[in-house]
């Protein structure tokens, strides 16, 4: 407790408060922090008195999960509170406070690990610090309001024939081959920019999760046809299936848009565009607020095509890989 008896804790949850909501009103209230290894993570100030604390989860990723696909094997998470104007200087002691946790942690020597710090995205006093020590920017959860339209294009029709004759229709139990297929075929691609990780596992982990998501009645999946075959996939989860990622919106309800691929001689005629507004009514119809989902940093589709569709960069996944290289 503070010579006041204010309880400093609380004190840098107000602070971090007030940030966030002076840099990004959809950023929520700073909540409790999760229970973490048990590390002591906390920066004192001149004064004696902590201006930030952090907890650190390790999760190990069951090997045949889908969760696997998503990331290392072996996670190691950060969660920080900072207080004070000097955000820069603070981070960095919290890193080095965790950083010597991490060294006498035998798992975060092993190559396929990660140290994550999930910081939102318009916080930008703390990216350099971040930078300096060996972190990259991975994945963005991006957020869009249900005010928010699309800035170039319209949708197609809402049934029948959409442009050039692709058909956009929901899927059913028994096109499980193709969303399987779809759906490879975007990991395949994210793959390519360091977050996605195809495992021996993830085409079957992908199948089990489509045979649940197309087993539920009128579920959020629509398949884009051309003469019957499908050349694009959209697929998303309900707010009753999406309250995993919601404590990370101040909005609520929330919906989950899990992924979306159009093939590639396929790509720049408006059947993304289709596909998401088909959601993007459903979504309206429930009255749902806003709409989160993860894109690669570094993909050159994702960023301007989510951007052109409403979204935009609410918290932003920053991984040292493996996590021993934290500098």
């Amino acid at each position: 407790m503070s010579a006041a008896g204010e309880d400093p804790g609380a004190s840098i949850s107000a602070q971090v408060a007030q940030r966030w909501q002076a840099i990004d009103p959809l950023l929520p209230e700073p909540g409790a922090m999760p229970p973490g290894c048990g590390a002591d993570l906390t920066v004192a100030g001149a004064d004696g008195q902590p201006v930030a604390t952090g907890t650190c989860e390790h999760w190990q990723v069951p090997p045949e999960s889908m969760d696997l696909t998503w990331g290392a094997a072996h996670r190691f998470q950060l969660t920080a509170r900072l207080g004070g104007p000097d955000v820069a200087d603070v981070l960095g002691r919290l890193l080095s406070l965790w950083q010597e946790h991490l060294d006498g942690v035998p798992q975060a020597r092993d190559e396929d690990t990660a140290a994550v710090v999930l910081w939102p995205s318009r916080d930008i006093g703390g990216i350099a610090t971040l930078l300096r020590r060996g972190f990259a920017p991975r994945g963005v959860v991006a957020a869009r309001t249900a005010s928010r339209h699309p800035t170039t294009g319209g949708p197609g029709p809402a049934t029948g024939p959409g442009r050039d004759g692709v058909q956009i229709r929901r899927a059913v139990p028994a096109d499980v081959d193709a969303v399987t297929r779809l759906g490879l075929e975007t990991i395949r691609f994210d793959a390519h920019f360091g977050g996605v990780i195809e495992r021996p596992s993830t085409a079957a982990a992908l199948r089990q999760e489509a045979d649940g998501l197309l087993a539920g009645t009128e579920p959020w999946i629509w398949l884009a046809e051309r003469d019957r075959t499908p050349v694009g996939l959209l697929y998303a989860e309900r707010p009753e299936d999406a309250g995993w990622i919601a404590p990370l919106v101040r909005l609520s309800p929330v919906a989950y848009l899990t992924l979306m691929v159009v093939l590639p001689g396929e790509r720049g005629g408006g059947i993304g565009a289709d596909l998401t507004a088909r959601l993007h009514g459903e979504i309206s119809a429930a009255g749902v607020p806003v709409t989160l989902l993860h894109y690669e940093q570094t993909n050159p589709l994702s960023v301007p095509f989510w951007g052109q569709q409403g979204y935009r960069p609410l918290w932003t996944s920053w991984e040292a890989r493996p996590a021993s290289v934290i500098r």
